[in-house]
């Protein structure tokens, strides 16, 4: 079924009319509906085991990140479709991330987020072990012949030894998706939307793909931990820089997962290349630290 008409069928809607399918979207089909005066966003999108992507997962963390108030309400869900309250807000960029007035308040509402949203749980959610992530992802594009087959032992000797880099690490309830565009500003607070990887990680994580993901400079990245922690910085800038390097990894593997299995209209061999770059770089810096 066309998406749109798919949107429009939905039981939870009277009268829907302006329907929009939304860009930006590399995992999933997004659409604008207007139904009398309420605006929603319609998800459409299965599970996707290759990701480890489990749509009951995606919704328990979209309602507990409601109930938080760090997230857009759930409206409606039936198989292969979410329903969320639309926000009218400004979607970010990396240089909105990067924006000095903008870095503080994004990182605020992660810490909220990471704080707050265990306690709003009412179901078990999935662990987002991202060095497991890693060999999930690795053992797959193995089996499936990928072009990219004669980089994965480099790329698994790294993760070895970031994960030892990494050590003990605490958990909450991570995002696991800090790209720029999960990140809302309605003018007045920050949101944070698409929970589809959502799960039990380091906060480690998501302050490095946060920084990764957005081009940080480390001065940026030293700021973000101290306020953060609530400390100086030095004492989580090492496993902070080997988490950097994984997400950046995750990402490149996830992308390569991409370029084989995905249908959506997206670039995913340049996506590929682009966080390879990042990731190399990441990893220069830190041999060198």
């Amino acid at each position: 079924m066309d998406p749109t008409d798919r949107a429009a069928a939905l039981s939870c809607f009277r009268a829907p009319e302006e329907i929009e399918i939304l860009g930006g979207g590399i995992t999933n089909i997004n659409l604008r509906v207007r139904d009398g005066d309420r605006a929603f966003v319609v998800r459409l999108g299965a599970d996707i085991p290759e990701h480890g992507v489990m749509r009951w997962n995606e919704l328990a963390l979209s309602r507990a990140a409601e109930a938080a108030g760090v997230s857009p309400a759930v409206v409606h869900h039936e198989p292969g479709v979410l329903v969320l309250e639309h926000i009218a807000a400004q979607t970010f960029g990396e240089a909105d991330v990067r924006d000095p007035a903008n870095l503080p308040r994004i990182v605020s509402l992660v810490a909220r987020a990471h704080r707050d949203l265990g306690a709003h749980l009412v179901t078990p959610v999935l662990a987002f072990w991202p060095f497991q992530v890693i060999r999930s992802y690795a053992s797959r594009l193995e089996a499936d012949a990928s072009p990219h087959a004669a980089t994965l032992p480099r790329l698994l000797d790294e993760a070895r030894a970031l994960e030892r880099a990494a050590g003990p690490v605490d958990l909450v309830i991570g995002h696991n998706d800090l790209l720029a565009a999960n990140i809302l500003d309605d003018g007045t607070r920050l949101w944070l939307i698409d929970w589809e990887y959502g799960g039990v990680n380091t906060p480690l994580f998501d302050l490095a793909g946060l920084a990764g993901n957005n081009g940080l400079s480390e001065a940026q990245e030293r700021a973000m931990l101290e306020q953060y922690f609530e400390s100086p910085p030095d004492r989580h800038w090492r496993p902070y820089q080997a988490m950097k390097c994984v997400s950046l990894l995750r990402e490149v593997l996830w992308s390569m997962t991409s370029e084989i299995h995905s249908e959506l209209d997206f670039d995913y061999a340049a996506y590929t290349a682009d966080y390879m770059g990042r990731l190399d770089a990441a990893l220069a810096d830190f041999r060198n630290s």
